[in-house]
């Protein structure tokens, strides 16, 4: 059953790449060294960026969402920034942390590149192009036969799943050619925060290192408001299912790839703390 499930999922997968991925930036062999430190935006990261700025500024490092409108943002200067949610591309929204946003990421003064789905190119080019350089990436999920899936990943044509923007952000890196990734911020505690008020309507509190706007959490909860519990409850397994994906890729890359989040839910990659690595920088 397992072979037959696999093969409709490949046959699924194939579908979608020919009729939505389409040719991207090339991105093999562009790492700048070995070692990337990737900067999710769970509440932990507020802590590992006070405590370890020297760390965080000893290798490329790579920002996303709206990690630009913290003011560490400037100090940190981050290699490469990658976005993935349309909500970043649309032009007519009001949302005050978007327009601080772009207003951040046009300021920038230094070299960065913007990773951006290929399907937005035109948008990020004129919102957020000013100043950065824009590559583009194939935001499509593809599971099934591993030797498909990972075919597909090498050739950037899909990944595992992109339940969130931490996906796209790791397998970027690999495809970069990075051999050492080391991931911050990565909190995915959202289960702790779960709740369902007696309206029957999903609370889902997703804390950032950075402070949201009142516009921004509005969107969130508006959101959240069309969605049932097993919808989200599924939602964050296709998320931890996909690192799995990710770790196993990894290993055909001989990538290593560490998680360095104090109390992080993700358990497909090894923990290592932020003082092993700092005993060798």
């Amino acid at each position: 059953m397992n072979i037959i499930s696999n093969t409709l999922l490949s046959i699924k997968a194939a579908v979608k790449t020919i009729l939505l991925s389409r040719p991207c930036s090339r991105i093999s062999g562009t790492a700048e060294g070995s070692r990337l430190l990737i900067l999710a935006n769970g509440p932990s990261l507020a802590d590992t960026i006070r405590n370890n700025r020297s760390f965080l500024k000893s290798a490329p490092t790579l920002a996303v969402n709206f990690a630009a409108i913290a003011d560490d943002f400037l100090e940190l200067k981050p290699r490469y920034y990658v976005l993935a949610d349309p909500h970043f591309f649309n032009t007519a929204s009001c949302d005050s942390n978007l327009h601080k946003l772009r207003k951040s990421i046009g300021e920038t003064d230094w070299t960065m590149t913007l990773f951006v789905p290929v399907k937005f190119r035109k948008e990020a080019r004129a919102l957020y192009g000013k100043k950065v350089e824009i590559k583009t990436f194939n935001n499509i999920g593809a599971e099934g036969l591993i030797s498909f899936s990972h075919f597909l990943y090498r050739i950037g044509a899909a990944m595992p799943r992109p339940r969130n923007v931490l996906i796209p952000s790791i397998m970027l890196a690999i495809n970069m050619g990075y051999k050492e990734i080391l991931i911050f911020g990565a909190d995915h505690s959202w289960m702790k925060t779960l709740s369902v008020t007696d309206g029957n309507e999903v609370v889902s509190i997703q804390p950032h290192f950075y402070k949201d706007g009142e516009d921004e959490q509005n969107r969130v909860r508006h959101e959240y408001r069309n969605y049932r519990l097993h919808q989200i409850v599924e939602s964050f397994a296709i998320a931890f299912k996909s690192y799995h994906d990710i770790a196993n890729f990894a290993d055909t890359k001989n990538v290593k790839i560490f998680n360095s989040t104090p109390g992080s839910f993700i358990d497909a990659f090894e923990r290592r703390s932020i003082t092993e690595f700092e005993n060798h920088i």
